[in-house]
């Protein structure tokens, strides 16, 4: 067992997408900026009652159950998982069925047809509409630079997204674009730039020449580490900013707080039970219109076995 100094220091890599022992791979450019986008996301259930259990099987297969109630609407949602997972031909199996009755199956392969290579076949089928849809996935890694090429299995005309990421040192550079073949157009294009290390992340981007931003992730010590996200949209001139943090009282509790420039407060508090037992309470406040009410709740709680 290390120090909690050396946890925390493999815990800025995990959070980077980055493996302890490969520490040049950059993250795909959909985790850039993610440590500080788990900040504001992470431990938050406003408006919803939400269960969730996991469990793993003797022949190896993960399931992960979980329903939410949504407390303004009475919204019953539920969904189911399974994972099974053949290593030896690095195949990974998982389907998905939630209560609006839509099934979902993947089928990975990872590092057989190249070291690096991963190839994910995504289908959707919704039994009573009949519709049905699909993509083809692949990523590829390599020491300094991480490749995204996705394309929807549409004989109408499919849409191909690619995405790639390359870093120097801690520099990260991205680009992410998506092109209709039907209409012929280009409808994404994102550039980003990041500086990371362990406990230090920076991310900033452009999207469209039309949404400028950034956020900045920076782990404080062991205990508590901070997100500052601020974005700015041209075309309605307006600016979002949020400031958030998250601060382990001890090894199974923690405090989250997070306020934006509309005045909206979140608070949230983690605590682990016992052993596979996790309660999360947290509250959205409506600075502006306090007295008036309309502030949310939330209750989680998480079952593993």
């Amino acid at each position: 067992m290390g120090s909690r100094e050396e946890k925390a220091l493999i815990g800025g890599k995990e959070a980077l997408g980055v493996a302890e022992e490969d520490t040049m791979a950059p993250p795909v450019y959909a985790d850039l900026g993610k440590s500080a986008r788990d900040v504001f996301g992470k431990g938050y259930h406003f408006g919803v009652l939400k269960l969730e259990c996991k469990s793993k099987t003797s022949t190896g297969v993960e399931i992960t159950a979980g329903g939410n109630n949504a407390l303004e609407s009475g919204k019953v949602a539920g969904n189911l998982e399974t994972k099974y997972k053949v290593k030896e031909h690095g195949l990974t199996f998982t389907e998905k069925w939630n209560t609006d009755n839509t099934l979902n199956t993947e089928v990975a392969l990872e590092d057989k047809v190249a070291k690096g290579l991963k190839l994910v076949l995504n289908t959707t089928f919704a039994p009573q509409s009949g519709k049905k849809s699909g993509v083809l996935k692949s990523t590829y890694k390599t020491d300094a630079l991480a490749l995204n090429l996705d394309s929807t299995l549409d004989l109408g005309g499919p849409v191909v997204n690619g995405a790639g990421v390359a870093s120097y040192r801690n520099w990260l550079v991205g680009y992410q674009m998506s092109f209709d073949t039907a209409k012929s157009k280009l409808t994404k294009n994102n550039f980003a730039v990041g500086f990371t290390n362990p406990d230090f992340i920076l991310h900033t981007y452009a999207n469209d020449g039309a949404e400028f931003g950034g956020s900045l992730f920076h782990k404080i010590n062991p205990e508590l580490e901070g997100a500052v996200d601020l974005a700015w949209s041209a075309g309605s001139n307006t600016t979002r900013f949020s400031i958030g943090c998250k601060y382990a009282l001890d090894k199974d509790a923690a405090l989250r707080a997070k306020v934006n420039n509309s005045a909206q407060v979140g608070l949230g508090y983690q605590q682990k039970v016992r052993d596979g037992i996790t309660l999360t309470l947290s509250t959205l406040i409506d600075g502006k219109n306090f007295n008036q009410g309309g502030h949310k709740v939330g209750l989680a709680m998480e079952l593993e076995a």
